[in-house]
């Protein structure tokens, strides 16, 4: 079964979570609470730092298996042997838990499409077919995750399809961050407020022009990107400073202009585009380099005090905030 749209999720420590406000979360609750208490395999697709890991957790915090350990295997790691050691299956692919105090309830394969062939045919061995299970399979419920194409990994040959069979019971797609750009300030509000907390800072509040940015930013590697920002933003105690970095995405700014489209865009529009672009740019990295000092900014750009203070306005950077640096 294949479920898409559906939003990735954060969880606190406290096994609360934060998600986010578009309407597909209210069809990622529905689905959570249909397929968490079931012992249905289910397999997370979604490009890299959409949150797969913490989706598979909260699955596990809502099963009936909540008690029980959850272990996460890392499968571009793994050979046979490894696999076996980790699963504690024997030689042939047996489960060699037998005691209920020691059995795993939830088993997550990160990126499973990275199983080399052996790890493939042993995990396949041990996870139980439609039927019954059969004597020693392993008993834990299986979670798995990818951000490759499974279907064109078995095309190739380099995935298994009874295996594939096998961990799809439901196929859940996690969106980047860059669809559903609405969430993006819980997100930011929920990332400030935990690495405030682990820094003992004062929990910073973010201007309306860095917000902007944030929104603006395509966010390739989407939550976990995201994440990293703010931890810095909250390390340095500068927001400016921390967010210069986003401004170094000039092929993304230009499609703003809509250079592709030639009809009544000329050459000389472009590149006074690109110039602009390129001056801004600067501008900005000369900034984030003093410190947002812009008498210093200003001797490294080898331009007047008075023209850098005309040139911020020009790019919409000079504004309340700025007025009171020096």
């Amino acid at each position: 079964m294949m479920i898409n749209g559906l939003e990735s999720v954060m969880v606190r420590e406290d096994g609360g979570f934060v998600g986010g406000i578009c309407p597909a979360m209210q069809t990622l609750e529905s689905v959570l609470a249909e397929i968490a208490p079931t012992n249905i395999p289910v397999l997370l697709v979604g490009e890299s730092g959409t949150g797969k890991a913490i989706f598979a957790q909260r699955l596990h915090r809502l099963s009936s298996r909540s008690e029980e350990p959850m272990v996460s295997v890392t499968c571009a790691a793994m050979n046979p042997a490894l696999l076996n050691a980790e699963l504690e299956l024997d030689r042939n692919g047996n489960s060699g838990f037998r005691d209920a105090q020691n059995a795993f309830g939830t088993v997550f394969f990160e990126e499973i499409s990275e199983l080399d062939p052996g790890c493939q045919r042993n995990l396949l061995y041990a996870l139980p077919g439609d039927a019954a299970p059969r004597r020693g399979s392993l008993s834990a419920r299986v979670i798995s995750a990818t951000s490759r194409n499974l279907d064109e990994e078995m095309r190739s040959g380099r995935f298994r399809s009874e295996l594939y069979y096998r961990i799809n019971g439901v196929c859940l797609r996690l969106p980047p961050l860059r669809d559903r750009r609405e969430d993006i300030p819980i997100l930011v509000e929920f990332f400030l407020t935990k690495h405030a907390a682990q820094f003992a800072r004062p929990r910073p509040s973010l201007s309306a022009r860095t917000m902007r940015m944030l929104l603006d930013h395509s966010w390739p590697g989407n939550i976990r990107e995201l994440e990293n920002m703010v931890r810095k933003i909250v390390a340095l105690g500068d927001e400016h400073l921390a967010v210069a970095e986003l401004t170094a995405a000039p092929i993304e700014r230009l499609a703003a202009v809509e250079i592709c489209e030639p009809r009544g865009y000329s050459l000389k529009q472009a590149a006074r585009a690109a110039s602009r672009e390129a001056e801004k740019e600067l501008i900005l990295k000369a900034l984030a380099h003093t410190r947002w000092n812009r008498k210093r900014a200003a001797q490294e750009l080898q331009i007047s005090y008075k023209s850098l203070l005309y040139k911020l306005k020009q790019i919409g950077v000079l504004d309340a905030e700025t007025e009171g640096r020096g």
